[in-house]
């Protein structure tokens, strides 16, 4: 991801509805976006997460069925771990029509990387977004090529807890290329040292 890319989602931006293409969504990626449907609360989607205080637990992705029929997944935000089961969480599991307002995302392509572990649709446990992937485990057609990462607006009964989305990103490059500059000179000074010292022999 490039920060600058991210960079316009701070800006105040009026919401705009959900694109119809995976093509608009691509112009519309971390923009607001507001949406309306019913929760298929009983197809829910888990994926592994760390909050921003370091616990583990998970963001409940939850399938959205817009008027015309069409879902939309909804990262609706993090849980921990003890409340997975979501009879502990059922405030927070609205029924009928809701509002969701937050941002436009795009899923990977693929596998993130190598070292990121193999979804388990099997188990409902998921590493990364794989659209497809969860639709065919929740038996569903029709499925929007992006997602939305809901707001912090609060839910009934506090969970999950919404804005996930991290958009302040640290620009490091500076202090990146500052050590990798000072290592490589330090490996030129030890290089230079070493053969002066085998010259001296």
């Amino acid at each position: 991801m490039v920060i600058a890319e991210v960079a316009p989602a701070g800006s105040p931006a009026p919401p705009v509805a959900p694109p119809p293409t995976l093509a608009a969504a691509r112009a519309l990626e971390f923009r607001p976006v507001v949406d309306r449907g019913t929760f298929l609360n009983d197809r829910e989607m888990f994926l592994g997460a760390i909050d921003r205080s370091g616990r583990a637990g998970f963001d409940v992705l939850t399938p959205l069925r817009e008027a015309g029929g069409r879902i939309v997944f909804v990262n609706r935000g993090f849980v921990p771990t003890a409340l997975k089961d979501p009879a502990l969480r059922a405030a927070g599991r609205p029924q009928g029509t809701v509002r969701i307002a937050g941002l436009l995302r795009l899923p990977p392509q693929g596998k993130p990387s190598w070292f990121v572990p193999d979804n388990r649709p099997d188990l409902n446990y998921w590493f990364w977004i794989d659209l497809p992937g969860m639709a065919a485990a929740a038996r569903l057609g029709d499925v929007a090529p992006f997602y939305i990462d809901a707001d912090a607006t609060a839910n009934p009964g506090g969970w999950p807890r919404g804005g996930v989305t991290r958009l302040a990103l640290p620009n490091n490059h500076l202090q990146y290329a500052i050590t990798w500059f000072s290592l490589a000179f330090a490996m030129i000074v030890i290089y230079l040292l070493y053969h002066r010292r085998l010259g001296s022999r």
